[in-house]
């Protein structure tokens, strides 16, 4: 019951910063949590946050460059990337589970934007 659309992927060069952002419509997007994800073609989770937004949780890969947060009113995620490296080059997804926490099982997920990060 949720549809998820991200927005704000580009071509970026190493260094440099880009604000994704994950818009929800449906009902009880403040009891989902929500994460992101990349594809590059390998999967990895990159960032999760509780349905709150009182706690997150990071792949090592991205610790301390990335920061994931949502804003409840406005039914949207977003994941602050700094610092970038041609490694980060990948699409990006966001996704919301009906656990609220960090979730192993995720029951929505967006179409997909790209990332490119030039060195």
């Amino acid at each position: 019951q949720l549809h998820l659309v991200e927005s704000g992927g580009g071509l970026v060069q190493a260094g440099g910063s880009l604000r994704l952002s994950c818009a929800a419509s449906g009902r009880f997007f403040d009891t989902y949590g929500m994460a992101w994800f990349r594809r590059s073609p390998g999967e990895e989770r990159v960032a999760a946050i509780t349905r709150s937004g009182d706690s997150t949780r990071y792949a090592d890969s991205v610790t301390g460059r990335f920061t994931i947060s949502r804003d409840n009113a406005k039914n949207t995620l977003y994941l602050q990337m700094n610092s970038l490296k041609p490694e980060d080059t990948a699409v990006y997804y966001c996704a919301a589970s009906a656990y609220g926490g960090f979730a192993s099982k995720y029951d929505y997920w967006g179409q997909g934007t790209q990332v490119t990060v030039s060195s």
